[in-house]
This record gives C-alpha cells, sequence and structure tokens, in this order.
C-alpha cells in the first residue's frame, strides 16, 4: 500500500493523474496550475471565482486573491448524506455587478470541479462568450482517494489547488468574500 501510494503521489506530481471535467459545459477546462498561469499573466482581466459557499471560503482556505460568489447556499438544513443546498438566484446578477462580459475572463473553482462546471454554464447565460469561461478541474481541495487498502482512502489527495502546492490562504479580504451566508 505504501509503495502504491508513493507511485500515485508521484504521479500526481509528475503530471500522470488525469483531470476530467465533472459536468458537460460550455467553456474550457483548465488545471489547476494553468488557472494560476493565466491569472498571473493577466491581473486585470483575468479573474479566479471561488463558488463555493461563504463557510467554505472561510473554513478550509482559498487561493489567494480570489473573489468569492458562491453558486449555491447551505440551507442550515442537513439531509441523510448531504448537506442542504439551494441554487443562489442572484448568481448571474452577482458576477455583472463585479465583472464585464466583453472585457474579463474568469475562471471557476469550487471543492472538486462539479459546482465549477455549473457555474460556467450559467456564467454563459449571463453573456460570457464560452471561450472567456474556465472551469478549473480538480477544484481546490481535489478528488478523493477510493482504495480500501490505503490511509488516504476518503481524503481528497488527488489534484485540485491545494494538492499542487498552489498559493492559497485563510485570510479573508472584506472586499473578496461573499456578503450574505444563506438566502433569508
Amino acid at each position: 500500500t505504501l509503495l502504491i501510494l508513493v507511485l500515485l503521489a508521484g504521479a500526481v506530481l509528475a503530471g500522470g493523474f488525469k483531470y476530467k471535467p465533472k459536468v458537460k459545459h460550455e467553456g474550457n477546462n483548465v488545471t489547476p496550475s494553468q488557472a494560476y498561469e493565466m491569472a498571473q499573466q493577466d491581473t486585470e482581466h483575468t479573474f479566479i471565482i471561488d463558488v463555493r459557499t461563504r463557510f467554505e471560503y472561510q473554513m478550509i482556505g482559498h487561493p489567494e486573491n480570489t473573489c468569492n460568489i458562491p453558486y449555491k447556499f447551505w440551507t442550515g438544513k442537513f439531509d441523510k448524506i448531504k448537506y442542504g443546498m439551494t441554487i443562489n438566484p442572484d448568481f448571474q446578477e452577482d458576477l455583472l455587478s463585479r465583472f464585464d462580459p466583453a472585457t474579463d475572463k474568469l475562471i471557476f473553482i469550487c471543492r472538486s470541479g462539479k459546482r465549477s462546471c455549473l457555474a460556467c454554464i450559467n456564467a454563459v447565460k449571463a453573456g460570457w462568450a464560452p471561450e472567456n469561461l474556465n472551469s478549473m478541474l480538480g477544484g481546490f481541495e481535489g478528488d478523493m482517494i477510493k482504495d480500501a487498502n490505503s490511509i488516504y482512502n476518503g481524503k481528497r489527495k488527488l489534484g485540485g489547488w491545494k494538492n499542487e502546492g498552489l498559493p492559497w490562504t485563510y485570510s479573508i479580504d472584506k472586499n473578496l468574500i461573499y456578503g450574505a451566508d444563506i438566502l433569508e
């Protein structure tokens, strides 16, 4: 098991891990490293948007200088295996209030890559051209290891922003975090 884990870690670091989109969408798919490079090359018009809940953004951490616009809100309820979530009805308007479809390229990030795909779909509806939209594969935390023999079974260790060693923080900038936790 240790040898498999070491080989797996080496494959991830060597680019052997293959990212896959979670949902079909218009727009592009980029790895965390590609997203970081894109944002660094054009700081005036390329933005990473964290579409996780405000709680996830605050408590789990987030890439430095990312704007938090949740695609979904936590409802405050739990069901048997999931947190109760509801789509942010103002998501498109929230994007348009901060960014310009005519000039800005957006890179969406979530936990592991599904909400970022859904955010791309909604950004097209808000007026962005698909070529100016990107879903970050692997998200912030990456995918879970599914190997009962691994000590990391069930842990998010495959890909993702954190696992690629890109800069992230717990620091909160009031100009970047979303204003409301849940729907009223």
